[in-house]
């Protein structure tokens, strides 16, 4: 029975340790997904010099201090103290932990979301919309849009800006870097690059609703002239994204794959600042807003938010349809 349990435990690891090939973290395809691959062999490193002797050293007590058959013996342990095994024990660790911690400061300013990558290749902006359950990226530089798929070129950065409008949720493609979340009312940035040409698994990874499992999308690494022939292809389509259209796509619901020829301008700053400033003021990137306290009225910033349990939302709608208390000074 020790035997085929002893078996059983190493077929077992090997089994797992097979299987870490195969996840996709551990074989990057861009420079942000190599350094968190190496961040993470980093981590693991430094945690089995302290998780190996332990595991060693408890299987070696365990076995060397067993109770055996027909033992009569008494209990009596002898304690004693070491200063050179506290020193091995207590020093380990906290060695560890330090150069744990200066490998952590590092990465986090080297792995910046928004911090552009150095290219002598101009970056490629894509904004990224996560809907009820589906995925819009709209090309502003090319003025075309897709749904539930992505055409990136190879070797060249791309600049990701990411909202959404409906539930949070996290845009992430394994093999070209780490998720970032995508909420209403803001707009984050994040720079990823794909070395190589192929067809990279992209996820949404936030439980948001009924289909949020549908919300995997494919993105496609081609080559420049790939992308220029794909981006004529697009504008030939003549599937246009309308307001109206974009309304109808916004409904819950899963979509399948979907290219247009054209976008409404400034769509992706609208959706932002649909929620940034509903509160408040009219939706408007120049607005600002004066919300009411109490008795003291304070003049707050784009993105201002009404306290409760008042009636400052119902007097500044009021204040903002008489037309005399907003001011279009946004940036002053």
């Amino acid at each position: 029975m020790r035997r085929f349990t002893a078996f059983g435990i190493l077929a077992g690891t090997m089994i797992v340790a097979a299987g870490c090939k195969s996840m996709i973290v551990f074989d990057p395809k861009g420079p942000i997904g190599a350094q968190q691959r190496d961040l993470i062999n980093l981590t693991m490193l430094l945690c089995l010099i302290i998780l190996v002797p332990v595991l060693i050293l408890t299987a070696w007590i365990v076995w060397r201090f067993r109770d055996k058959k027909n033992n009569n013996a008494p209990y009596q342990p002898i304690w004693s103290h070491s200063t050179k095994l506290e020193i091995i024990w207590w020093g380990i660790p906290i060695a560890v932990i330090l150069v744990l911690a200066l490998f952590t400061v590092h990465y986090t300013y080297a792995l910046d979301p928004a911090k552009p990558l150095v290219s002598e290749k101009k970056p490629v902006r894509i904004q990224v919309t996560s809907l009820d359950w589906k995925w819009l990226f709209q090309y502003p530089e090319q003025g075309i849009a897709t749904v539930n798929y992505l055409v990136i070129p190879e070797r060249t950065p791309i600049k990701f800006e990411l909202t959404s409008d409906g539930p949070m949720n996290s845009f992430w493609v394994p093999q070209l870097g780490g998720m970032i979340y995508t909420m209403s009312g803001m707009s984050t940035t994040l720079y990823l690059q794909a070395d190589e040409t192929g067809n990279y698994m992209g996820t949404g990874a936030n439980f948001t609703g009924r289909d949020f499992g549908r919300m995997g999308f494919t993105t496609k690494a081609v080559a420049q002239a790939d992308f220029d022939k794909w981006v004529a292809e697009a504008k030939a389509s003549k599937n246009m994204l309308t307001e109206e259209g974009y309304q109808k796509l916004a409904l819950p619901g899963a979509s399948d794959l979907m290219t247009f020829a054209s976008i409404p301008s400034g769509l992706f700053e609208r959706i932002v600042h649909e929620y940034s400033m509903s509160r408040g003021a009219p939706p408007g990137i120049t607005l600002k807003a004066k919300t009411l306290s109490g008795e003291k009225a304070l003049e707050q910033s784009e993105g201002g938010q009404l306290p409760p349990g008042n009636n400052a939302q119902k007097d500044i709608h009021q204040m903002g349809n008489s037309g005399h208390n907003m001011h279009m000074n946004h940036g002053k």
